[in-house]
């Protein structure tokens, strides 16, 4: 396939998000960057929230997790069903009741004004190393199939994403990205379709044949059942269901999207609707990924020693030109929103929470919008030095390990809005800081050497629920004598 026609395929789709962006973001204000002016149709924000959540990483990695881990996936699927339906009958009610715009203004109300930049502090450190990591992966592959070509250095691949990510939000904002990962949920849909599609026909089956193919081999087992696997079924589904309440419903990128919708019930439809759609697409990329392995199988192709390379070298080298014209549109689709939503919503959260340019009564309108911009562009600069931290570092083990850091920040979040809707104490304040430190370090020094302490125990995703849990003992061991004002949650 020539670099070429790739090239040519990036700069139409790129053309088609400026045409998003010039009818969306028109006589755009503070008010619709931050949250649309509340006027989000909420099946828009639904469908486009898949392409949000299914990023880079989801793409090309859990197709290829399927020859290792087989269907388990579901059951962390089934966990974020639960979760996503407490978001939207506990989280997003409080949410609009207070009306806010960024959610960890509840923090401020609830604990003071040390435990709320806390809880930004968090989500900030979290968003830059996850949105830097998924883009890298994904503008690391285009670099190889295209941008090599041309010799274009790395890091100046990178720099035209982000200026192009900067350039179509950095007016619209949340009004623009609703449209716009409409249109990147659509493309990377189409690849997954595409490509079952085509692998089905090369192996002469029907879509009847292919089912029972996949539904007799041993890669679609759903459940494990060992209980000190790190895939055990119950782990995996408690751990899926506080994933998505704190990757989702304590995440300003993900609920920025929610409140923007015209009012709580628009945003519960929103939230509903969403968790639908997520149980079948992921279904669907499993699926894919079992195909993706009998195709292998059948043709005698060599499994990549990185399963994460399964589906882009099967897709570029062995469906033909097709699908693989269709699986590097659906990879470009999934590197802007990488980027585009989480770049807003850190603007959003460093602007509201850390700088509170909302609360300054010096400052007009004009005024809190040009720091709002220099916000924005400051953080595109901090996603692309991370981005080609990563590249330097050149290590993958490292690189798994700093993302896998990024989880262990949500577990503070977990326990901070966990004691506050959940307990009517009231911690000091300038201590949390301090406990939001130290209770990932404990999770941590207890996961690695959690074989040796618990007869061979060991932990995987649930270590988020151990985080969320010692911040919260945390924060009942330094809380305040008396039972502090009614609970806002």
């Amino acid at each position: 396939m020539k670099p070429s026609l790739i090239l040519a395929c990036f700069l139409i789709y790129t053309a088609l998000l400026f045409i998003v962006t010039w009818i969306t973001a028109r006589r755009a204000t503070n008010s619709a960057f931050f949250i649309g002016n509340k006027s989000s149709p909420w099946m828009v924000v639904a469908y486009g929230m898949i392409g949000a959540s299914m990023s880079g990483v989801t793409f090309m990695s859990v197709p290829g997790w399927v020859g290792t881990t087989h269907f388990s996936y579901m059951m962390v699927v089934v966990g974020y069903v639960f979760g996503y339906i407490t978001i939207a009958t506990v989280l997003l009610p409080l949410y609009y009741r207070l009306n806010l715009t960024s959610i960890y203004s509840y923090l401020e109300g609830r604990f003071g004004a040390w435990s709320y930049k806390t809880g930004s502090f968090y989500f900030l450190l979290s968003r830059v190393i996850g949105a830097s990591f998924r883009m890298f992966l994904v503008v690391n592959v285009l670099q190889i199939f295209v941008f090599d070509a041309y010799h274009i250095p790395f890091t100046f691949t990178v720099l035209i994403f982000i200026v192009l990510i900067l350039l179509y939000t950095f007016k619209g904002g949340i009004k623009t990205i609703i449209w716009t990962d409409m249109i990147q949920t659509t493309f990377m849909l189409l690849a997954l379709f595409v490509s079952i599609y085509i692998i089905i026909d090369q192996m002469g089956l029907n879509l009847g044949g292919m089912v029972e193919k996949v539904f007799t081999s041993d890669l679609s087992t759903f459940a494990d059942t060992s209980w000190n696997s790190k895939r055990f079924f119950v782990k995996e589904i408690l751990s899926g269901a506080f994933i998505a309440i704190v990757m989702t419903g304590l995440d300003q990128e993900m609920m920025q999207k929610n409140l923007s919708c015209r009012s709580l019930k628009d945003a519960r439809k929103n939230m509903l609707t969403y968790t639908g759609i997520m149980v079948v697409v992921n279904f669907v990329i499993l699926f894919l990924g079992a195909t993706l392995y009998l195709f292998a199988d059948f043709k005698g192709i060599q499994i990549p020693v990185r399963t994460d390379d399964l589906f882009p070298v099967i897709a570029i080298n062995h469906l033909g030109p097709v699908a693989g014209l269709v699986f590097l549109i659906g990879l470009i689709s999934a590197a802007y929103p990488s980027a585009d939503g989480a770049l807003t919503s850190l603007t959003t959260a460093f602007s509201i929470d850390i700088l509170g340019i909302n609360k300054r009564k010096d400052l007009d309108e004009r005024q809190r919008q040009r720091i709002r911009q220099r916000v924005h562009v400051g953080f595109a600069g901090v996603l692309l030095l991370v981005i080609v931290l990563f590249r330097m570092i050149n290590n993958q083990a490292v690189i798994d390990k700093l993302f896998t850091v990024a989880g262990y920040t949500y577990g503070p979040l977990l326990g901070l809005y966990a004691f506050g809707l959940f307990t009517r104490y009231t911690p000091r304040d300038r201590w949390v800081p301090l406990i939001a430190l130290i209770s990932p370090v404990i999770c941590f020094l207890i996961s690695e050497y959690s074989v040796e302490l618990f007869n061979g125990y060991r932990f995987g995703f649930e270590l988020l629920i151990l985080n969320g849990f010692l911040t919260f003992v945390g924060l009942f061991l330094v809380r305040k004598k008396n039972k502090g004002v009614d609970n806002p949650g």
